[in-house]
């Protein structure tokens, strides 16, 4: 449930993708045909750092979600019996390879950020963190999209902008104040949070809605003023920086990106679309047009700062997460996850794990 919105192409939003209407691939989709050897040779690449013990407990886990238990169904009740990890994802599935569109395969990455706030507003903490709004309503139109906005004298109007709530007073609980609009703006591009209060209690915030406009990316608006020169110069980190180091202009650029991000309190950490608390480096948001949430995938990417061949769950999804071939990886919580996060863009292979019954 989030805008993963998820971490440097949701601040880049380089790739866009088509809509595949299927619930799942089919295997007679030419898209995602694997020959058997083929199968087989990834199949046995992937076991030799897999631990299937973990991978089973947390399908199992992945089970409990509804829309896992409707991609799943026979091979989550098997899942409850089995007595050999490996065999049971051996024999129960088939590897088939998505390959790409006419758009960019890329893995990047998000990260359960940490920021400091207070409940009563102060001269430091003075950036609300809004839930979401009394008068912000939702309506499905033409092919079930879900479109947002507001009342007014009976008409449906867009919601505010992002410039416009940054200058009114929203109808709209305040969950808490923080000291950094700067890490308020990469909690909405995350989804989630934790943020730590004055007296050292940490709340749990997750994403809860939007206002309903199209997401624009921050990298990609400060490439096209030439702040930055290519995207390879483009991170959270050098995003951040270069912020920090020009204030007078942190409004005017944030306000470019029009879309905002609701939350609400949770129980817990950082949960997914799914609705399930995410794992680190076991998690991925993908384009649910093309891979069903709660499936189960295989990726392979390399980057010098990030390597990964192994088994995820597609449990989360993201506004700039579009294609066939694009992933956002959750990182987890702290400075290793954030780094990471802040700097992975990799080429991605992926292969999506289809019950053989």
């Amino acid at each position: 449930m989030r805008q993963s919105i998820l971490f440097l192409v949701c601040l880049m939003i380089l790739v866009s993708g088509c809509s595949l209407k299927t619930t799942s691939p089919s295997s007679q989709d030419e898209a995602f045909v694997t020959s058997i050897k083929e199968q087989n040779e990834r199949f046995e690449s992937l076991s030799q750092n897999e631990n299937f013990d973990e991978l089973l407990s947390l399908f199992r886990q992945n089970c409990a979600a509804p829309l896992s238990k409707k991609v799943y169904a026979n091979v989550c009740e098997q899942a409850l019996h089995v007595n050999d990890a490996k065999a049971f994802f051996k024999n129960s599935f088939e590897l088939k390879k998505i390959q790409p569109n006419e758009q960019r395969s890329m893995l990047t990455g998000y990260y359960e950020p940490l920021l400091h706030g207070s409940m009563k507003k102060s001269a430091r903490f003075k950036y609300p963190v809004y839930a979401k709004p009394k008068d912000l309503l939702m309506i499905v139109g033409e092919n079930d999209k879900k479109m947002r906005g507001r009342s007014v004298k009976g008409k449906m109007m867009p919601y505010y902008t992002r410039e416009e709530i940054s200058k009114r007073k929203l109808n709209a609980e305040v969950l808490c104040y923080v000291d950094d609009k700067i890490d308020l703006f990469f909690m909405e591009v995350q989804g989630s949070g934790r943020v730590e209060l004055e007296d050292g209690k940490v709340i749990f915030i997750g994403y809860a809605d939007a206002n309903g406009h199209q997401y624009k990316s921050l990298g990609r608006e400060m490439m096209n003023r030439g702040i930055f020169a290519s995207v390879e110069e483009i991170s959270l980190q050098s995003i951040r920086a270069w912020l920090v180091a020009h204030p007078t202009q942190i409004d005017a650029l944030l306000n470019t990106n029009p879309s905002y991000v609701f939350f609400r309190r949770m129980d817990q950490k950082a949960t997914g679309s799914l609705g399930l608390v995410l794992t680190p480096e076991r998690s991925v948001a993908v384009d649910r047009s093309f891979i069903p949430l709660g499936s189960l995938l295989a990726v392979k990417s390399h980057s010098a700062n990030y390597s990964v061949d192994k088994f995820v769950f597609a449990q989360d999804t993201g506004g700039a997460i579009k294609g066939p071939n694009r992933a956002d990886m959750f990182m987890g919580y702290g400075e290793r996850a954030q780094w990471i996060a802040g700097e992975l863009k990799a080429p991605l292979e992926v292969w999506i794990m289809q019950p053989k019954f």
